[in-house]
């Protein structure tokens, strides 16, 4: 089994720069600690208050909180956004959201049986081009 390598460059608005490399084997926690570091460390630029004024952003809001690693399926951000929001939901208007997040560039999908998954497409992007 080849190893996994994952190396993330940051540069938080003081100029600071950040370099975590990880090999080996690379867990989901381990990636959900790196992040939480980061947060510790306050890397991210300070969040404004999200406008969460539409189903699109709710959903946006619901796939980058729960999700920013990994793959996901409608059927689970239906079941995170009708627990987050207390609000019913169609599937179908969930998957046409992620439909035109993956026409827009923001997510990636793939056939995995009969379902699509989705993942952020900066994580993508990254797990493609260390391997």
């Amino acid at each position: 089994m080849a190893r996994k390598r994952i190396r993330i460059d940051l540069e938080d608005s003081d100029g600071a720069k950040y370099n975590f490399s990880l090999e080996g084997n690379v867990t989901r926690e381990k990636m959900l600690k790196i992040f939480e570091l980061m947060n510790l460390i306050n890397i991210e630029e300070p969040e404004t208050a999200a406008q969460l004024d539409s189903i699109g952003a709710k959903i946006w809001h619901i796939i980058d909180k729960n999700f920013p690693i990994g793959k996901f399926t409608s059927s689970m951000i239906l079941e995170k956004y009708e627990d987050e929001y207390t609000e019913p939901i169609k599937l179908s208007v969930i998957s046409t959201y992620l439909s035109r997040f993956a026409v827009k560039g923001k997510v990636v999908r793939e056939r995995q049986g009969k379902e699509w998954a989705y993942q952020i497409l900066k994580i993508a992007q990254r797990e493609k081009s260390t391997t």
